[in-house]
């Protein structure tokens, strides 16, 4: 089967074969997040991650980056390590690794009986070369201004100062926290007819860091359509991908809701 893949558009397709369809070094950024060790049932579809990851890495652009956002099975008490497996097949597939991001969940219900709460998954940063763009953001300092400040301490552990500036704002560390579920993940009820909704914060602050306005965003396990929506919101194009035409649909008339209350606040 041929198509013309043309941005602002969601495919129901099986992304292995989508990929096959596209140019090579086509796509910006990929932000996704994939069915990870069966901890959904996404309506019965099988996962193959090898050739998904090495469709990644034909698609998309030298100095691009892909954000996969995945996390692992705990079993009888044992943790799969899907996620780090994963990573190093990325490896073997011509990626970097470029940062291991942690997503912190505000409000997980999940609890274990004999072990700290689980509250966060994975956020893998897999460059393919140096990155092309990173448009850090910023978060307050507590201090600023200009303060004596320890440099250059010896192996005779004494202090030396020297008057430095404080900045006001600094480069947010990579454990990024939000708040899951209706109005935490999205204000979009129709979006978790889909099994695991992601927050569209998470994928916005990837979207404004990763890539600049105009370029290629793809996510090609799409689901209910996050990063699509995010991207639009900020001006990048979005090709969307799922394999499911019910998370297809449900997708599509969330981008459709968006852009008719954006029309509607503009007039």
């Amino acid at each position: 089967m041929s198509i013309e893949i043309k941005p602002n558009e969601i495919y129901n397709f099986d992304c292995i074969e989508f990929m096959k369809l596209m140019a090579e070094n086509y796509v910006d950024l990929t932000v996704t997040s994939p069915p990870y060790d069966n901890l959904r049932n996404y309506n019965g579809y099988h996962f193959d991650f090898e050739h998904i990851a090495q469709g990644l890495y034909r698609v998309t652009k030298k100095g691009g980056i892909v954000v996969w956002v995945v996390n692992d099975r705990i079993s009888n008490g044992n943790r799969t390590l899907t996620s780090f497996k994963q990573a190093l097949y990325f490896q073997e597939c011509g990626f970097n690794v470029h940062d291991v991001m942690i997503y912190k969940k505000k409000n997980t219900p999940f609890m274990r009986s004999n072990a700290y709460t689980n509250c966060y998954e994975f956020m893998f940063i897999f460059s393919k070369g140096k990155p092309n763009i990173f448009n850090p953001l910023t978060e307050k300092t507590v201090r600023h201004g200009f303060e004596m400040v320890v440099y250059n301490k010896g192996a005779d552990a004494v202090n030396k100062k020297v008057l430095k500036e404080l900045k006001s704002e600094k480069t947010k560390t990579n454990i990024w926290e939000y708040a899951v579920g209706l109005g935490g993940s999205t204000n979009d009820k129709e979006a978790f007819e889909h099994p695991a909704v992601f927050p569209e914060k998470l994928a916005e602050d990837h979207i404004m860091s990763w890539s600049n306005e105009g370029d290629i965003v793809f996510d090609p396990m799409c689901g209910s359509g996050t990063t699509c929506k995010m991207a639009k919101k900020h001006n990048r194009l979005y090709i969307g991908c799922d394999i499911s035409a019910e998370y297809v649909e449900i997708a599509k008339k969330r981008l459709e809701k968006y852009l008719q209350d954006c029309s509607f606040n503009f007039l």
